[in-house]
């Protein structure tokens, strides 16, 4: 163990979030998202394994140590729910308060709200991404994609 980190990031996660700039995209993916195949045409070219918690969780343990972007209106975005792309889950409201608990840290303001991507325009957008961080998440929609900020001088 190491004094303030969060246990949910293990080895893999820890190279990943130290290797990813500025504008770099994150996937936090539920267990039913196409992980593999889809990471395999990432920049990191495999899959960062998390199978003991859910995407909420994963996404709380990542901005622990990870600043959302600033300059994008919604450096998180969601997948939308096919048929009902306005509807939030509750897992994604929970993502949405795991947000907003940074919303301050990272951009001085109460909330961030989502961004929403088309099912298939976000597997199509994880491709392009740094790296995918598959879930042990059961729950429909817990698919999300998280782009890296930076941290300032002192």
């Amino acid at each position: 163990m190491l004094h303030g980190l969060d246990p949910a990031l293990n080895a893999d996660l820890l190279y990943v979030l130290r290797s990813m700039g500025h504008g770099d995209d994150l996937v936090i993916c539920d267990a039913n998202f196409p992980a593999d195949s889809i990471a395999r045409q990432t920049a990191y070219g495999r899959v960062v394994r998390l199978d003991n918690i859910g995407s909420p969780r994963a996404i709380r343990a990542v901005l622990s140590l990870m600043p959302l972007d600033s300059f994008v209106d919604t450096p998180a975005e969601r997948m939308e729910v096919v048929g009902n792309p306005d509807d939030l889950p509750a897992i994604q409201q929970e993502a949405q308060s795991e947000i907003d608990a940074v919303a301050q840290r990272d951009a001085g303001r109460d909330t961030w709200p989502m961004g929403s991507v088309e099912r298939f325009a976000f597997y199509e957008r994880a491709k392009r991404a740094y790296a995918i961080v598959a879930t042990g998440e059961r729950r429909f929609y817990g698919c999300f994609i998280l782009k890296k900020g930076v941290i300032p001088p002192p």
